[in-house]
């Protein structure tokens, strides 16, 4: 005779409330979701795109990029994506309060990607995200995909995005994976 698993729910404020232990730990519709601490080629990754996107988007009012970001939908949602594009808040400078999002970026390694892919690519886009970027560190390869549109369209060459203000940023990928780490073997996130 088959049992019902019952499943301890999260809230967001439950989240919030645990100490600082290294782990990253995020609620999508109420389940804990616990990932180590990200790894120098995912942090470089990281950083790199921060940077590239920021210094893009530089000239763009009312766009801010959050590296990480976070979106919110209480009690049950809360999801950190390594890198999010967004409208500065609309009132006081609580994630609840930006109201638009162009762009979340998550770098997966070992220790992220099945999160990363199967669970939190569909909750973004559901939550409102435009577009979603998996930028995979073993596959040297960023993962797109649009609200609306294909999903997993893979890039290893380069990747066109265009800006809310319709302006196109070319980001070449291989430059990007090299520059992460000196050895070409290590996937570790």
């Amino acid at each position: 005779m088959a049992m019902p698993v019952s499943v301890r729910r999260f809230t967001v404020d439950e989240v919030d409330a645990f100490p600082p232990d290294g782990n990253r730990y995020e609620v999508l519709d109420g389940i804990l979701l616990v990932t180590p601490s990200p790894g120098v080629p995912h942090q470089t990754v990281a950083a790199q795109l921060t940077i590239l996107i920021g210094g893009f988007l530089a000239a763009e009012a009312g766009i801010q990029v959050w590296a990480p970001g976070v979106l919110v939908q209480r009690p049950w949602v809360q999801l950190e994506p390594d890198v999010l594009v967004g409208t500065r808040p609309v009132g006081p400078s609580r994630w609840e309060n930006v109201i638009e999002h162009w762009l979340a970026v998550e770098v997966s390694g070992v220790g992220s990607q099945v999160y990363d892919r199967d669970y939190k690519r569909d909750a973004y886009l559901e939550l409102g995200v435009r577009e979603v970027w998996l930028v995979d560190l073993r596959a040297s390869s960023v993962f797109v995909s649009r609200r609306g549109g294909p999903k997993d369209v893979p890039h290893q060459r380069d990747l066109l995005w265009r800006s809310p203000a319709g302006r196109e940023l070319t980001l070449d990928i291989g430059a990007l994976f090299r520059s992460a780490t000196d050895d070409p073997g290590d996937s570790t996130s």
